[in-house]
C-alpha cells in the first residue's frame, strides 16, 4: 500500500495575508491562507503533514529512562538525566505544544474546504486522535497541563493559560477517543485518502484501553481492550526462515530435545523479531505506527541500537535487570543467574564459555532482543558470520556489555542503507496484555486472562502459564507484569509501568556492566513520579504556570 508522505505543511502555509507590494509577496515555497483550505487535496496534504508529529524512534528513550535500558548519551535525550534521578527544572522531558497547535489550526480551518463531508469528518477524527495522543502523553509526564483547543491569539491573557487538572485532561482525551472511534473505520482499502497506516477505530480504542489501565480504571480498560480484540487483529507469526538466517547456530545455546523443538524455537525467534522489520510492516499485529518512506524518511534505530563495529552508537542498551528477566524456554519459569561478582569472574575467562552458560535455554525473545557475547547474527553483515563482541571502552560501545537486537533491521545494515521500517506505537500484543492486567485487577483470574497470556507466550515459543502456580490475583499480577516487561521491552511503555505500579523506587537502582563495574549511578526521589514543568515555560507564562511538587 502507498505510504503517507508527510510534508512540512505548517512551515509552508503562510500565516500572513497576501499583499500587492513586491516585497510582501508570499515566497514561492510557501502557501498563503487565502489560497489554501480550498480543496479536498489541500485538506489531504494538511492531515498528512500532522501525521509527522507522531512519535518515532524516540520511543526507545522512554525505556532508556526506566530500569530496563540505559541511554548513555545525555545530548541525545533527557533519558540519561531522568534515569540518573538528577532532574532540574531546566529539563524539558516532553512539554511540547507543537502537535496541539497544528491540530487546533487544522480543526479551525478545515471547514473552509469544499469537499465530501464524510471524508472531512474522518480527516477531523484522525487529527483529533493525534491531539488526544499528545495530551495523554503530556498528562503522563506532568499531570495537569494547559488544555488548549483553539488557536491562541497574541495577547498576554490568551497566551498565558493555566494548567488544567490531570483529571480534566484525561476526561477530554477519553471523550475525544469515544467520539472519533464512532467515525474512524476499522481499516483502509488503499488508494489516496485511504492509505493503510492511517488512524483507525482500533487505534482509538487501544489508546483508550491504555489510558484507562494507566489510571486504574480496570473494568473499563478491559472492556475497551476486549472491543479491540474483536476487530480482527492477530499476532504476527512466521515459520519462514531465509537461507542466511538459517545459518545462525543456536544449538550451542539451547539444548533442543528434537528437531520439532528447534523448529518451534526458531519460528518464535523469527516471528518476534520480524514484527519490526520493514519487510513485514503493516502486518496484522500493528494497530498504530509512525510511517517512514523508504529513501526519503529514515529512522535511526540501526544507528542508535547497534555497536560501533557495525556502524552503531550503542545509544540505548539493555540493563542486566532486563537480561535477567527472560525466563527458561524449557520450564517457562525464572532462571537462576550468577551474582555480579561471579559474572565478572566468568567474563574474565578468555573463551567466555562459562560466561555464556548464563544465557542458555532462554525465552526465544531473549535471543531476538539482546546481543550478548558470542551471540550470532549472520543476517547483519554482508559476509555473514557476525558474532557480538563487547569491547569495553571502545568508541560507540555499550557501557553495560550488551546491545539491543530488537527493532534493528538487519537487511538495511547489509544493504548499507538507513533503516526505514515503521515505528510501531501500539500493537495487538499490548492490547492482550492490557486486557489480561485490567481483567485480573478488576475480577481476578479467569480463563480469558490465561488465554490472552498464552496467545502471547505461544507465539514466543514459551510454555503456557501454570494455572495452579498462578491461581491468585496476586501471583497472576506478577506473571502479567513479567510478560509486559519482556514482550514490550524498548517500546516506550516501561517508563509509565514502573510509575503506575509504584515499583520505581525498588527497580531504579544503579547499574553495572558485565565486569561488575558501575555503568550508571541512579538515585530515586518520589518527585520523579512526575517530571518538572520546564522553568522556561513558567517564565514565559509570567507565573501563571505552577511547578510540580519537589522541584
Amino acid at each position: 500500500m502507498k505510504k503517507l508522505l508527510y510534508i512540512g505543511l505548517f512551515a509552508a502555509v503562510s500565516l500572513t495575508s497576501c499583499k500587492d507590494e513586491f516585497l510582501d509577496r508570499i515566497p514561492l515555497n510557501s502557501v498563503s491562507e487565502e489560497t489554501f483550505w480550498k480543496t479536498e487535496n489541500d485538506v489531504y496534504l494538511a492531515v498528512n503533514g500532522i501525521y509527522a508529529t507522531l512519535p518515532g524512534e524516540g520511543i526507545i528513550y522512554e525505556d532508556g529512562a526506566s530500569d530496563i535500558s540505559f541511554a548513555q548519551y545525555p545530548w541525545e535525550s533527557t533519558a540519561t538525566a531522568v534515569s540518573s534521578g538528577i532532574v532540574s527544572t531546566s529539563l524539558n522531558a516532553g512539554w511540547n505544544y507543537e502537535t496541539i497547535r497544528k491540530t487546533n489550526y487544522f480543526l479551525e480551518n478545515v471547514d473552509k474546504a469544499n469537499m465530501d463531508d464524510a471524508l472531512k469528518n474522518r480527516f477531523k477524527a484522525e487529527v483529533r486522535f493525534m491531539r488526544a495522543y499528545q495530551y495523554f502523553t503530556m498528562a503522563n509526564k506532568f499531570a495537569g497541563v494547559p488544555l488548549i483547543t483553539k488557536v491562541l491569539g497574541f495577547t498576554e491573557e490568551e497566551l498565558n493559560v493555566p494548567r488544567s487538572s490531570k483529571e480534566d485532561i484525561l476526561n477530554f482525551v477519553l471523550k475525544e477517543l469515544d467520539e472519533i472511534s464512532k467515525i474512524l473505520p476499522n481499516s483502509y482499502a488503499g488508494g489516496k485518502s485511504n492509505e493503510k497506516g492511517r488512524i483507525t477505530k482500533g487505534a482509538a480504542l487501544a489508546l483508550k484501553a491504555r489510558l484507562l489501565l494507566f489510571e486504574g480504571k480496570y473494568a473499563e480498560s478491559a472492556a475497551a481492550a476486549q472491543e479491540v480484540m474483536g476487530l480482527g487483529y492477530k499476532l504476527f507469526q512466521t515459520t519462514q526462515e531465509s537461507e542466511i538466517d538459517a545459518k545462525d547456530d543456536y544449538a550451542k545455546f539451547v539444548d533442543f530435545k528434537d528437531a520439532a523443538e528447534q523448529a518451534k524455537f526458531r519460528s518464535a525467534l523469527r516471528s518476534y523479531e520480524g514484527i519490526f522489520h520493514q519487510a513485514n510492516e503493516g502486518n496484522a499485529e500493528v494497530i498504530l505506527e509512525r510511517q517512514y518512506v523508504e529513501q526519503a524518511q529514515p529512522n535511526y534505530l540501526n544507528t542508535y541500537l547497534l555497536e560501533g563495529a557495525v556502524g552503531g552508537w550503542s545509544s540505548v542498551t539493555p540493563t542486566q535487570d532486563l537480561v535477567d528477566s527472560y525466563q527458561s524456554f524449557k520450564s517457562g519459569e525464572k532462571v537462576a543467574v550468577p551474582t555480579p561478582q561471579e559474572r565478572a569472574k566468568r567474563y574474565a575467562e578468555a573463551d567466555k564459555s562459562s560466561f555464556v552458560q548464563e544465557f542458555k535455554n532462554r525465552d526465544p525473545r531473549f535471543y531476538a532482543s539482546i546481543l550478548f557475547e558470542t551471540a550470532p547474527w549472520n543476517a547483519l553483515t554482508i559476509d555473514g558470520g557476525y558474532k557480538f563482541k563487547w569491547v569495553d571502552g571502545a568508541s560507540n560501545m555499550s557501557k553495560v556489555g550488551y546491545n539491543f537486537r530488537k527493532m534493528v533491521d538487519p537487511k538495511a545494515n547489509r544493504d548499507n542503507i538507513d533503516n526505514h521500517s515503521n515505528i510501531i506505537l501500539i500493537r495487538y500484543a499490548e492490547v492482550l496484555l492490557t486486557y489480561a492486567e485490567a481483567k485480573n485487577e478488576a475480577t481476578g483470574p479467569d480463563a480469558t486472562i490465561y488465554a490472552a497470556l498464552d496467545e502471547i507466550r505461544e507465539r514466543a515459543g514459551m510454555p503456557k502459564l501454570d494455572r495452579s502456580k498462578y491461581a491468585s490475583k496476586e501471583t497472576l499480577r506478577q506473571a502479567i507484569r513479567q510478560e509486559r516487561k519482556v514482550e514490550l521491552a524498548l517500546e516506550g511503555v516501561r517508563y509509565m509501568d514502573i510509575r503506575r505500579w509504584k515499583t520505581a523506587p525498588e527497580v531504579m537502582k544503579s547499574i553495572q556492566n558485565v565486569k561488575g563495574s558501575l555503568a550508571q549511578e541512579r538515585l530515586w526521589d518520589n518527585k520523579l513520579y512526575l517530571m518538572p514543568v520546564p522553568q522556561a515555560q513558567i517564565d514565559l507564562a509570567y507565573g501563571v504556570l505552577t511547578q510540580n511538587p519537589g522541584y
